[in-house]
């Protein structure tokens, strides 16, 4: 199961910004540009970064929480084979002590809930929890429909502005798989 959820939250870093219709096979491995992002030793879940690939064009968006995220993700990805170039759409997050410990906050909350323990012994935990001026904003993949609630309402009882919910189930990663085909 671990196993499956670190593949789907792969799968969804990678689907969610590919075109709608790939006119010719990328000559880029999704794959490989995803390892390298993830592979990223200072990616966070405070990090959100989604790969669309179109050729050897490599598109970088998202939120990262540091300018030199940014540039380092974009010089990692450029080394991949068959990349020709890397649109980095990345934005940095603004600098915020509040942001800053509702990221904690929410991290501690979630990740030492009972339900979610075994996901806070992974190297690149699925739930990303991108806090932008106090606002809340979950991504990745989790295994079911009581796990994205149970996400949602941790990230609800937060002093957080508001709570956006894009964390997405295991079932539901065929259907986005299939819109890159």
């Amino acid at each position: 199961m671990v196993k499956k959820t670190i593949w789907a939250a792969l799968a969804l870093l990678c689907a969610a910004a590919m075109p709608a219709q790939a006119s010719e096979p990328s000559v880029v491995k999704l794959a490989d540009v995803a390892n390298e992002v993830l592979g990223y030793t200072r990616y966070t879940v405070f990090d959100d970064v989604t790969i669309g690939i179109d050729g050897g064009v490599v598109t970088l968006a998202g939120k990262v929480t540091m300018p030199y995220k940014a540039e380092d993700l974009a010089r990692r990805v450029s080394r991949v084979a068959g990349v020709e170039q890397v649109r980095n759409h990345l934005t940095v997050l603004p600098v915020s002590q509040f942001d800053d410990s509702l990221r904690s906050w929410l991290a501690h909350a979630i990740y030492d809930h009972p339900l979610f323990l075994h996901y806070a012994s992974m190297a690149n935990p699925p739930i990303h929890i991108v806090v932008d001026g106090g606002r809340v904003t979950l991504t990745g993949v989790v295994n079911s429909e009581v796990e994205r609630t149970v996400a949602y309402g941790i990230a609800r009882s937060s002093l957080a502005l508001s709570v956006t919910n894009e964390l997405k189930t295991d079932a539901e990663m065929p259907r986005l798989l299939d819109r890159g085909r």
